[in-house]
């Protein structure tokens, strides 16, 4: 088998694991803008400061430890103890939860029945707001993120493909690890959504806010409840992505890969975040393998864009989208 199909082979398994990633993110936007109608450009800085927090949990800092300093003269920035974690993992999984309840009843609550452009920029707002709060409570430093998921090559890959092949297959660990938990957490939501009580709730929010009111939906406790669950996989993401690459602030642009995802699976299915998602990261890696080195390379900046732009033309509700028709 020639080396060049071989290697291509390679590059769309890292391109399908890359994929997963994206997809990850997407699924925030998709769990709230489909309960809601609102487009949550806060998204990625939620990432960002799941991230954080989780980091700072697990090294036992002082949260707004330089702030405090500053007021009273201290020089204190850490407990002195490490928190396993699992239990730094649950700890901040019940700050998302609390985030969830400061925002719907801080922000949305106010702003029920107002346009889509008026929650999307309080949701600009709320992202910005965050950032702040991350860097004054946390710090604004490059830290490593380990929660034990295994790092580095796939040596049973490489050498199984390597006996085949000839040529073994680099797969890093993490991104196996991210796609087995982004199936898992996909089957999880799905399942949540179709058989429980407040799934249903849920997707009756997400059919007709009015109609759900009149049988006695509390739209503030599934909004809480949507807001808190796109909080925790933000942080799903958050780890996969500060493990791979570090908890920095650049980790909140992640939510700009995320964009072209929906565009490809629609903005409200959760299957169609995943499936754009593997589009997206197998696409941009075969045409940087293919294409880039003919026109300078560093395609994958832009190719997801020029991607969903092709599809807004021909197919603007994405391929799991619904098709809405107004008749007038």
């Amino acid at each position: 088998m020639p080396e060049q199909l071989i290697f291509a082979m390679e590059v769309t398994l890292n391109g399908l694991m890359t994929g997963v990633m994206y997809a990850l993110v997407a699924l925030g936007f998709v769990l709230i803008f489909k309960a809601s109608g609102i487009f949550n450009y806060a998204q990625g800085v939620m990432a960002l400061f799941a991230a954080m927090t989780l980091v700072g949990i697990q090294d036992g800092r002082v949260p707004f430890g330089h702030l405090i300093n500053e007021i009273l003269g201290t020089d204190i920035h850490y407990f002195g103890w490490e928190v396993p974690a699992l239990i730094a993992i649950l700890l901040t999984v019940g700050v998302m939860i609390l985030f969830a309840l400061f925002v719907q009843k801080v922000i949305f609550k106010h702003l029920v029945g107002q346009e889509p452009i008026i929650l999307f920029m309080a949701t600009i707002g709320l992202a910005y707001f965050l950032e702040g709060v991350s860097d004054l409570m946390w710090g604004s430093e490059i830290r490593n993120l380990d929660v034990g998921l295994p790092q580095g090559i796939n040596d049973a890959i490489d050498q199984a493909t390597f006996n085949i092949f000839g040529y073994g297959f680099f797969i890093d660990n993490l991104d196996i690890w991210a796609a087995v938990i982004a199936a898992v957490l996909v089957a999880g939501l799905i399942a949540y959504s179709q058989y429980t009580k407040n799934g249903r709730a849920m997707r009756a929010v997400a059919d007709d806010h009015q109609a759900a009111l009149s049988v006695g939906i509390s739209l503030n406790y599934v909004w809480i409840l949507v807001w808190s669950l796109a909080g925790i996989v933000a942080l799903v993401a958050g780890i996969m992505w500060g493990s791979k690459s570090g908890v920095q602030f650049s980790l909140s642009l992640i939510a700009l890969k995320a964009l072209p995802v929906l565009m490809l699976g629609g903005f409200t299915s959760i299957p169609g975040a995943i499936v754009g998602g593997l589009i997206i990261g197998v696409g941009e890696a075969l045409f940087e393998f293919a294409i880039g080195p003919m026109i300078g390379g560093a395609t994958e900046n832009w190719f997801a864009y020029v991607l969903a732009l092709v599809f807004l033309v021909f197919r603007p509700q994405g391929l799991f989208g619904e098709k809405i028709i107004e008749r007038v």
